[in-house]
């Protein structure tokens, strides 16, 4: 009992010298409130799974187009069959038209700064429709009666679409010139042997219908991406014979557009780990051996199940080549690259297929297994972009450039094309989830052959920045030069650090893989996601999601002070910063030994000052505060004791 008053007294006179100690009230609760979530219904449980009665509709995709290569126009007839699951019958639906963004009127180009960014695009194009019908179930009264306003289309039905479970159709002619520059997501390339089609947001898409806020019609002006529902695609793209087509989903008439010897070679690769050349770069231009007709048109059918969306490359340059995709299953896939003589060689996209398959692999292993049956990589004018199945990077990327251009958009397979989170919105839940796995797929890449470049403390000058902007910012609304830290890297580094710091790789990584089969091809919100982490890793981290995901609070742990008592040392730790966080500090001995002790988040719910008593019967020569640099401590000039500064 004498040693402990001895003790006890100890901390008060420590306290009273220390004037950090007597801001203590002003750091405390208030940053532990509840926060944003979900309380539970029939739609949405509170445990962050879908609900018994979670509904989501849903849309299939019958199309055929052609591509003019002389006029650059794609012109096609759309048929669209709807489901509509949800407990309301709908008078009508709307349509994401994103090819009239490139407008001189549209809302996009009139929001874009006159000194352009990466979102600026040909104002020369946008759709042309014909031929609208759409009716509610087989028998329905057909209807033309449309709206088309900026990038949405509103299509009227004569009777309403029944609830739960009632079908419309919906069909339609259109075309339109396909713009050079599509805002760096689609777009034409000019190559020495002929023009890369990179196809994107190229047919009418239905809008997202949600038990949260109905309809989802923002317009599409640049940086927000896609919201969209899943649904089965059937699709055919008639082509100059010379062509070569690639897409999205599994080429299904292979017999009719591939040679003999391309068949074959394609077989090799479904068998190879080894990549397998369907055509050489000796063989562009020659098309008595790269097809099988040697005038007019061909068709490329491709079918694609249970996807949000489609894309497509063609051009008459293209070297191409293959490799087989190993799954966890057992089941095997494809990787495959096409390219021009531009972009070839050793250092460049020659291995940009063992990039893919190895991806592919990586993130099958580590959180879930790729679903479809082709992973492709085109190398286009668009500096990097994704869509199911099929990935557009940029042509010149070379070495670690191209490995992580290839291995990011790769990774948005997993968010948001089967994890299918609103883009438009909430850029975080896919480019900062998907940020957040390229970091470990890096590290695992030929046993680190390319540097990860996810560190925290390289985040620390902008959380610093007067002008830094919430993570929660939508995308369309951040300053352009804000994006990349708002979207990527912020909630990245926020990830890393729950995995790496707050709640070690276990409970992480069982948490994030339950989130990720609970909504695959579903439609997870915020709160959907913050309460599924919780509840399965066992852990209150509304501190965290408001601090680092909703607030511009940052993080500045201190080491106030180091004091001998009897049988050990008094350790004075403070929280200067407006984000609490767990302590965790390695204690380094005269004799050389080290130990990592950990204090939890909850020692800054009554004050922002802590004396911890660390029981030791050997000297202490050194201790600090995040060893292992998981943290971007705002402050690191006061994490050391003695301090280094």
């Amino acid at each position: 009992m004498k040693h402990l008053m001895e003790k006890v007294l100890v901390v008060i006179a420590f306290f009273s010298i220390s004037a950090y100690a007597q801001e203590a009230d002003d750091n405390n609760q208030g940053l532990f409130d509840e926060f944003m979530y979900n309380r539970g219904n029939a739609y949405r449980s509170a445990s962050g799974v879908p609900g018994p009665e979670y509904w989501q509709n849903g849309a299939d995709y019958k199309i055929e187009a052609e591509l003019d290569d002389e006029t650059n126009y794609l012109k096609g007839k759309i048929t669209i069959t709807y489901h509509n699951n949800s407990p309301q019958p709908l008078d009508f639906i709307w349509l994401q038209m994103d090819q009239n963004r490139f407008t001189e009127d549209s809302r996009g180009t009139l929001t874009t700064p006159i000194e352009g960014n990466r979102y600026s695009g040909d104002v020369d194009g946008g759709y042309k429709v014909s031929d609208v019908t759409a009716k509610a179930g087989r028998r329905g009264k057909a209807s033309s009666e449309y709206i088309i306003t900026d990038t949405r289309m509103q299509v009227f039905f004569n009777e309403p679409v029944p609830a739960k479970g009632g079908e419309a159709t919906v069909s339609m002619n259109f075309e339109f010139k396909i713009p050079e520059k599509g805002m760096d997501r689609m777009g034409r390339l000019n190559m020495k042997n002929g023009v890369v089609y990179s196809m994107a947001q190229w047919y009418p898409r239905v809008a997202v219908f949600d038990d949260i806020k109905g309809w989802n019609v923002e317009p599409y002006l640049g940086a927000g991406e896609f919201y969209l529902e899943y649904g089965d695609f059937d699709y055919a793209i008639t082509v100059p014979y010379d062509h070569i087509v690639v897409g999205s989903g599994a080429l299904v008439n292979a017999g009719d557009v591939l040679t003999k010897e391309q068949q074959n070679r394609m077989k090799k690769a479904s068998e190879s780990d080894e990549t397998v050349y369907i055509i050489t770069p000796d063989e562009v231009g020659n098309t008595s051996v790269t097809r099988p007709k040697q005038e007019g048109k061909i068709t490329w059918h491709f079918k694609m199940k249970n996807a949000r969306d489609i894309a497509f490359a063609s051009s008459k340059a293209f070297i191409w080549d293959a490799a087989r995709i190993n799954l966890p299953s057992g089941k095997k896939a494809m990787a495959q690259s096409v390219y021009t003589e531009e972009s070839d060689g050793e250092m460049a996209w020659s291995r940009s297929t063992e990039y893919t398959k190895a991806s592919i692999e990586h993130y099958s292993r580590m959180w879930h297994e790729y679903p479809y049956p082709v992973a492709v990589n085109v190398a286009s004018n668009v500096g990097g972009m994704e869509y199911p199945g099929i990935v557009f990077c940029g042509y010149k990327a070379k070495t670690a450039g191209l490995w992580g251009v290839t291995d990011h958009e790769f990774g948005h397979i997993w968010f948001p094309m089967i994890v299918g989170s609103n883009e438009r919105r909430y850029a975080w839940m896919d480019e900062g989830f998907n940020t957040f796995i390229n970091h470990y797929s890096t590290e695992a890449f030929n046993n680190g052959e390319y540097p990860s470049r996810l560190e925290a403390r390289r985040l620390v000058g902008w959380l610093t920045d007067k002008g830094r902007e919430s993570i929660s910012t939508y995308p369309d609304v951040v300053q352009s030069h804000n994006l990349g830290m708002v979207a990527y890297y912020k909630p990245a580094i926020g990830l890393k650090m729950l995995r790496e710091y707050i709640l070690g790789h276990e409970r992480f990584d069982n948490a994030f893989r339950a989130y990720i089969k609970a909504w695959a091809y579903k439609h997870p919100q915020p709160s959907d996601f913050f309460n599924i982490m919780e509840n399965v890793a066992g852990e209150n981290l509304n501190w965290f999601w408001k601090g680092w995901f909703y607030g511009n609070e940052n993080i500045d742990l201190s080491l106030d002070g180091v004091r001998p008592v009897d049988g050990g040392y008094l350790i004075s730790f403070g929280n200067r910063g407006g984000l609490p966080m767990p302590v965790v500090f390695e204690v380094t001995y005269a004799d050389g030994s080290k130990e990592k002790k950990t204090l939890p988040v909850e020692v800054w719910q009554r004050g922002a000052a802590w004396t911890h008593l660390l029981n030791a019967d050997k000297e202490i020569k050194k201790i600090e505060i995040d060893p292992d640099k998981e943290l971007p401590d705002v402050n690191i000039s006061n994490n050391n004791w003695p301090s280094e500064f």
